[in-house]
């Protein structure tokens, strides 16, 4: 007796339709998987045996073949034991849907079956159920412990089962659980960074924090050990704007593809921050894998990645940042296919200006040679250095400052009202173009908003003889002076924001030949 149901699987982000068919026979009892299945499907067979015995029903011995279509692409995951128990059994005749259930829509089913027929949170449920609802379809079987994150998807109904024999109950007619209407509503969290006031100085690098959020700009710090950049780079998803529902949405589902939401956390309410070791591979980084994964990159999609010690990370690693810095996104290939993971983040880099850490500095005397700090900051490519818009020079404090009772300057909540404004601005100006933030700017696009004024021209004209400029450098000075323009409120970008702009570039002392 042959049966099919509907689920899915995940490419990417991508959720595509995959049919589960069963098909019964008399013969020799074997249980075949076929249509590309990897590892995990294919030791369903002896889940699905545990649980469906476990459950009441019988396993009598049968040819049972299981396909998995379109059988041309591979699938992957734990997710298919539900759909496959259920084809099965129909195909036995142990399970009849009720009128209700072969007359409603057509309903996607999704779970991991413990040996005693429980069903187990999936990786990965939030991208299939929106790929499932692009599809039209609109009803979806998932594990209770998926519901929190399938409720984002707005208009789809959700039957959320804690065992099989509850999803066999529900399909006979015998216990029908109500489906729950997804109405997309996301929590609108607090931001869990710590405070910009604790840092006593600083304020040139705090102004440049401040900039780099508003327009989403890349930081490089630079300066000796102790001066404060860890601690700057830590607070700035603090003054970044909140999560919209639908940035909540992609950041979501690229933890749920990662498998990496908390049980406590089902949602992610505010901006990402990840700060990986200087030890990690490139693949860790960007992503990839036997089984493709997102990176650090792409886990940092819509908030910060921070990169310490920069010039410790292996350089080829970090010239791999480059392609998804401009692009937004970073394609993983494979011969079976290509997954493609967003990751539009902020870069925010800390550097020591050598391997000792002092040159440059008033205090203390550098003990590395000419050719030791060349090769130290050399460690990072001119290619890369473009890539951040802005770089600051940090200087060591002063005791008086360290020392002081008074509040370390403006708190982060004061700091991130103007760049909600700035952001607001930006959002509306560049509504219906594809873009929201600054940083985004294409070269036609900086005709119409960037344009400078006369003295404006030949000011920057000046520093691009005179600093040996490269276009791409050019074109960041004028996005991070539109930033400068919004936070000041002006339609226009005038010689004082150009100015500051300008000073975010100048070619450091540190990276000179």
């Amino acid at each position: 007796m042959y049966s099919r149901v509907l689920s899915a699987s995940l490419y990417g982000l991508s959720g595509e339709e995959t049919w589960v068919e069963v098909d019964v026979e008399s013969g020799l009892p074997v249980f075949n998987i076929v249509g590309l299945a990897n590892q995990s499907i294919k030791e369903a067979k002896e889940r699905i045996h545990a649980a469906v015995m476990n459950c009441g029903f019988d396993f009598e011995s049968h040819r049972i073949t299981v396909n998995l279509t379109p059988a041309n692409k591979k699938k992957d995951g734990s997710h298919f034991d539900l759909p496959i128990a259920i084809a099965l059994l129909m195909s036995t005749g142990q399970l009849e849907p009720h009128k209700g259930e072969k007359k409603g829509p057509v309903t996607a089913y999704l779970g991991e079956l413990t040996l005693d027929g429980r069903l187990s949170s999936i990786e990965g449920a939030l991208p299939m159920i929106i790929g499932m609802q692009k599809r039209g379809v609109n009803r979806v079987v998932i594990p209770a412990g998926n519901l929190p994150e399938a409720q984002l998807v707005k208009g789809m109904e959700i039957i959320a089962a804690s065992t099989l024999t509850q999803v066999t109950e529900h399909i006979s007619g015998m216990d029908i659980i109500d489906p729950l209407i997804a109405d997309g509503k996301t929590s609108s969290a607090e931001s869990t960074a710590a405070d910009f006031s604790d840092i006593r100085g600083q304020e040139l690098v705090k102004r440049a924090a401040q900039v780099a959020a508003a327009g989403m700009h890349g930081l490089l710090m630079i300066g000796p050990p102790g001066v404060g950049k860890s601690m700057i780079g830590k607070r700035i998803p603090g003054i970044m704007t909140p999560l919209s529902y639908e940035e909540q949405l992609d950041v979501t589902q690229i933890y749920s593809a990662a498998g990496a939401l908390a049980e406590d956390k089902p949602m992610i309410c505010e901006r990402p921050f990840r700060s990986p070791h200087h030890s990690m591979s490139a693949a860790s980084l960007i992503g990839g894998g036997s089984r493709p994964m997102p990176g650090e990159i792409s886990l940092a999609h819509c908030g910060v990645l921070f990169l310490d010690e920069l010039p410790e990370f292996d350089s080829h690693t970090l010239d791999m940042l480059r392609q998804p810095m401009e692009d937004g996104q970073v394609s993983i290939v494979r011969v079976n296919g290509k997954c493609v993971y967003p990751a539009r983040f902020m870069l925010v880099a800390a550097m020591n200006p050598c391997r000792c850490g002092y040159f440059g500095d008033s205090k203390r005397r550098c003990t590395c040679s000419e050719s030791d700090r060349k090769r130290y900051v050399g460690k990072v490519s001119g290619p890369l250095l473009d890539r951040f818009d802005i770089h600051v020079s940090m200087e060591r404090i002063e005791f008086e400052d360290i020392s002081s009772g008074e509040a370390g300057g403006r708190k982060s909540a004061d700091i991130r009202q103007e760049v909600i404004r700035a952001a607001e601005v930006q959002r509306l100006r560049y509504e219906g173009r594809g873009i929201s933030s600054n940083s985004q700017l294409t070269p036609d696009l900086m005709k119409e908003f960037c344009s400078l004024d006369d003295e404006g021209q030949q000011l920057l004209k000046d520093a691009f003889i005179k600093w040996k400029l490269s276009a791409r450098s050019y074109h960041r000075i004028l996005k991070v002076a539109r930033t400068i323009a919004d936070l000041d409120g002006s339609s226009n970008i005038q010689r004082v924001h150009l100015l500051e702009a300008l000073s975010y570039r100048q070619p450091d002392a540190y990276f000179k030949g």
